[in-house]
């Protein structure tokens, strides 16, 4: 948004300087992108008095014009046709540099000296205008500088604006924000009373066939117009912001537009079929050409304003060549009009075409400010153009939304800006920009917006107004507390990442797959058809034909990956995946989720080396169930978790190899399980070496209390190994033997391992032979045979009896 400061005094008093307005509208939240002063190089320019002209006496289209600057006289030669006697005009006299950089001199041309040269507008770098050489008002004195006697010492300044303050799309919405903290009046160039439009009575007729996408239609016709140049005031402000004249009813209706922020269009009357406007959406097939002289193809969802027949302007975009503002146009049709913003940013895109029009009406106009638009353009169209303006006129107004009122209280406010205001000073603050304000108790006020603040919804934007009102240097600047404590993380977060770290350096790759699966897994997995994993959760809207579902189990896409690396020469693999499977609950309420850990090892129990230290030897169960038992230590829950094979209640799922299953049990509930996947489940997902896998749901093994860390010195007495080798029945698990003597509550137990396990022809059928290796220690004393023989022997005792058991003899 540009505007100068000469421009912007005649709507308030600014006694500031122009650094001081922009440092404060930029703390407004207006952000000021410069301050240049308006045509610096015009200072050494004067105004110079056409005294005589004759013919040049050796060149047709040349003429000598002696001319009076002040009281100097000179001789200049010229070749403008409409250089005459009595004209005052800017000259450029020798040593003076143009805007186009060329520098003048005095010369001889054809013969004759010239001292000087009268110029153009294009030559001062005013306008593209060089018709001729620039004629200037009678008001202007021989000799005196030009920027004084076209008033054009001035000061542009441009404004880069957020989407959310239309109303600063005009100089009168930057002079109410300047009002705002100067303490200063905001005078309106229209006043009072419009006059009433009853939409009867005129020789035109106006349908609103779209009032959701245009709320308000305004028109007036004026007649006996006569087209012509701007006056100098007109064009000059025009100039200053970068807008070009084209004629007094053109920039007319720019210059409101400027002011008010309300987009104006003019229509040739006469060109108007009917005498209507009709304001619809397009038809299909239709086509205009507009004023830029393209021909552009209309889509069914752009608004038009068209007259009986055919479409005469892109609404809110850009007018039609049909009915454009000509040299012989006596009548014109007025119109002021507020479109949804919406559908001008979409037309405006599609048509790839952006004008001064569609920017304000992209970001919203004030239905109100419509009329009194349109009145300032009646009154400046009769004063400039001797038009007359048709009594009455047509206001379609509909779909206009009263202003709602918000709700400010006092204590929120200075609880959020950290200031200590009071109603009376928040109400002064608000008032200033025309919001009215009417206090409800002592901390509550009725704040209700303008329909030009289409910006201002809730209670935050009303403290926002007053943080930027009084200003965000005002607001006291306080250091926040920071606490001298480490962030504490997500606890299952933080399990997450030590798993994914023990299992990383006990050689693991971890994944990430897709959490959509095919349903068809099902089946290769050899669910049984009442299997809780076969209900899931369906998608409906799937990426893909085998995404259709997320997933109950983690394995398929696992299996997926060792088929992509052996199908690759990369046998030897370790991966393991920690994400979510998802369990379907009643209607209408959302999956339940698990995150859960899986893992797979395939090929070679030391991948990566030599062959000739540790042979080819293949991962087999007992690697399996040392990478669970290690994340168990690793989380300190080994305590908590017994590992069950054999329970009255096991039940391994289809693709596990029957033996293999082995359950984690924490308590009554089954924290996972680890074995070995079964051959043909391996085949459906084409792969040929055998597999063993794990899976633990990570959220219940957060959630065991983990034993706690403790600290026990080195042993200062010697260790003694004395080893049992006992028969039991082939029902009694080997590890319920080692669980027992852990039970048994001896303190000098230090340790129980089982080192050998026997079946053959020395051992009843039936029956085997499990040697456990056991080590005392005391913390006081070196143990002598006969203490610890009184343990071994209550150990052997106890396990006999329990396991119905009986020492192995030597032989």
């Amino acid at each position: 948004m540009k505007f100068t400061l000469n421009w912007l005094r005649e709507y308030t008093d600014i006694d500031l300087p122009v650094t001081v307005v922009a440092d404060r509208l930029t703390m407004l939240g207006l952000e000021v992108d410069s301050v240049t002063d308006l045509y610096p190089g015009l200072t050494p320019i004067r105004v110079a008095k056409i005294l005589d002209v004759t013919p040049h006496p050796d060149a047709d289209r040349l003429s000598l014009c002696d001319v009076a600057v002040g009281d100097e006289r000179f001789r200049v030669v010229c070749g403008a046709h409409n250089a005459r006697a009595g004209l005052l005009t800017p000259i450029a006299l020798p040593g003076v540099t143009l805007a186009s950089g060329m520098e003048v001199k005095r010369a001889k041309i054809r013969g004759q000296e010239s001292f000087g040269m009268l110029c153009s507008e294009r030559d001062l770098g005013i306008s593209e205008d060089h018709s001729g050489i620039m004629e200037l008002p009678e008001t202007a004195r021989a000799g005196e500088s030009l920027l004084e006697a076209l008033s054009l010492q001035d000061t542009l300044v441009e404004v880069d604006l957020t989407p959310n303050r239309p109303d600063c799309t005009s100089v009168i919405g930057i002079a109410r924000e300047v009002a705002g903290f100067t303490g200063q009046k905001l005078r309106q160039p229209v006043s009072g009373e419009l006059p009433r439009l009853s939409n009867k009575g005129v020789p035109f007729a106006v349908e609103v066939r779209d009032p959701d996408d245009c709320p308000r239609y305004a028109a007036r016709l004026l007649r006996n117009v006569t087209i012509g140049p701007s006056p100098w005031w007109l064009r000059k402000r025009l100039l200053a912001v970068g807008l070009r004249p084209i004629n007094n009813v053109v920039d007319i209706t720019n210059l409101v537009m400027l002011e008010y922020g309300q987009p104006l269009h003019a229509f040739d009357f006469q060109q108007l079929a009917g005498g209507r406007i009709v304001v619809r959406r397009a038809r299909a097939g239709e086509t205009i050409v507009t004023l830029d002289g393209e021909e552009r193809r209309l889509h069914e969802s752009m608004l038009l304003i068209c007259d009986a027949e055919k479409p005469v302007a892109v609404a809110g975009v850009m007018g039609g060549e049909n009915s454009e503002v000509t040299d012989t146009t006596t009548d014109i049709l007025l119109e002021s009009a507020c479109f949804d913003p919406l559908s001008i940013r979409r037309t405006a895109r599609q048509l790839n075409l952006g004008t001064e029009a569609s920017y304000r009406f992209e970001r919203g106009v004030d239905p109100e400010v419509s009329p009194r638009a349109m009145e300032r353009a009646v009154q400046l169209l009769v004063e400039i153009t001797g038009a007359e303006a048709v009594p009455d006129g047509y206001d379609c107004v509909a779909g206009i939304r009263p202003p709602a009122a918000i709700r400010l209280r006092v204590s929120r406010t200075n609880d959020l800006l950290g200031l200590q205001l009071d109603a009376a000073e928040i109400s002064r603050c608000l008032e200033s920009i025309e919001l009215a304000v009417t206090p409800l108790d002592d901390d509550t006020l009725e704040v209700t917006p303008p329909s030009f603040r289409i910006d201002l919804e809730r209670e935050v934007d009303l403290i926002e107004e007053v943080a930027r009102l009084q200003g965000y240097n005002e607001i006291p600047t306080s250091m926040p507390v920071v606490p001298m404590s480490f962030p504490e993380q997500q606890p299952g977060l933080k399990l997450r990442k030590k798993v994914a770290a023990m299992l990383v350096s006990q050689g693991f790759f971890e994944v990430i797959n897709y959490s959509f699966v095919d349903e068809n897994y099902f089946d290769v997995l050899r669910l049984q058809d009442d299997d809780p994993a076969r209900t899931a959760v369906r998608l409906l809207n799937p990426l893909s034909e085998d995404q259709k579902i997320m997933r109950t189990l983690m394995l398929p896409g696992l299996l997926q990956n060792i088929n992509r690396n052996t199908s690759r020469q990369s046998n030897d693999i370790r991966l393991f995946e920690i994400g979510k499977v998802f369990e379907p609950q009643e209607a209408d309420s959302l999956p339940r989720e698990t995150t859960r850990l899986a893992g797979v090892l395939s090929g070679r129990r030391h991948p990566g080396s030599p062959l000739l230290h540790f042979a080819s030897t293949k991962v087999d169960i007992h690697d399996c169930a040392g990478t669970v038992e290690a994340i168990l230590e690793g989380i300190r829950i080994k305590h908590a978790v017994s590992l069950d094979f054999r329970g009255q209640d096991i039940v391994a799922p289809s693709f596990i190899v029957p033996g293999s299953y082995v359950a984690c049990r924490a308590g009554e509930q089954v924290l996972g399980f680890f074995g070995k996947i079964d051959a043909a489940v391996l085949k459906g997902f084409g792969i040929k070496q055998e597999v063993f896998c794990f899976d633990l749901d990570l959220d219940l093994a957060g959630g065991l209390e983990a034993a706690p860390k403790s600290f026990a010195p080195l042993p200062k007495y010697p260790s003694v190994n004395w080893d049992i080798a006992l028969i039991i029945p082939e029902t009694v698990a080997a590890g319920d033997l080692v669980g027992a003597i852990e039970s048994a509550g001896e303190p000098l137990v230090e340790s129980a391992e089982i080192f050998d396990l026997y079946r053959g022809d020395a051992i009843d059928a039936g029956h085997k032979s499990v040697a456990i290796s056991l080590t005392y220690r005391s913390p006081e004393q070196t143990l002598d045979d006969s203490v610890v023989n009184t343990v071994h022997q209550r150990l052997i005792k106890m396990l006999e009896e329990r396991f119905l058991g009986r020492l192995r003899d030597a032989g």
